[in-house]
């Protein structure tokens, strides 16, 4: 297993079948990461101000990019080492419908199939959402 030594991007979406602004509204909203979003956290706790999450990777906490009219949901996930991992996503009006896009980045040090591992948890968690509120 080779380390990566550039930053590789990989950009992964979701049609949706609901209002932009509905998926924005409930994706954007913390609290309801552990139910679509398995492959970042199992629970999630407002602790002074800071969402708190307990994840695969051990206790980490999350912050969204202010509340928008654009669809961004860029978010900023620290580490429990304390590294930042900075995530754009965001939910783009198609029709009535929607797409969620999100971009999955490669850290310093990880491997390819840590990344492509990354990948298919982000592909995962898209796959939740939309199922989750298209039933």
């Amino acid at each position: 297993m080779m380390a990566i030594m550039t930053v590789q991007s990989r950009h992964l979406s979701v049609a949706i079948q609901r209002p932009a602004d509905e998926v924005y509204r409930f994706a954007g909203n913390p609290a309801n990461l552990p139910r679509w979003a398995a492959g970042l956290s199992s629970s999630v706790t407002e602790q002074d101000g800071q969402w708190v999450a307990d994840s695969p990777m051990g206790q980490i906490t999350i912050e969204f990019a202010p509340a928008n009219e654009f669809g961004v949901l860029d978010h900023a996930v620290t580490m429990p080492s304390g590294q930042v991992v900075h995530n754009p996503m965001r939910v783009l009006t198609d029709g009535e419908g929607c797409e969620v896009v999100f971009t999955v980045r490669s850290r310093d040090g990880m491997t390819t199939d840590e990344f492509e591992a990354d990948c298919a948890a982000v592909a995962a968690d898209l796959a939740g959402l939309q199922q989750l509120l298209e039933t």
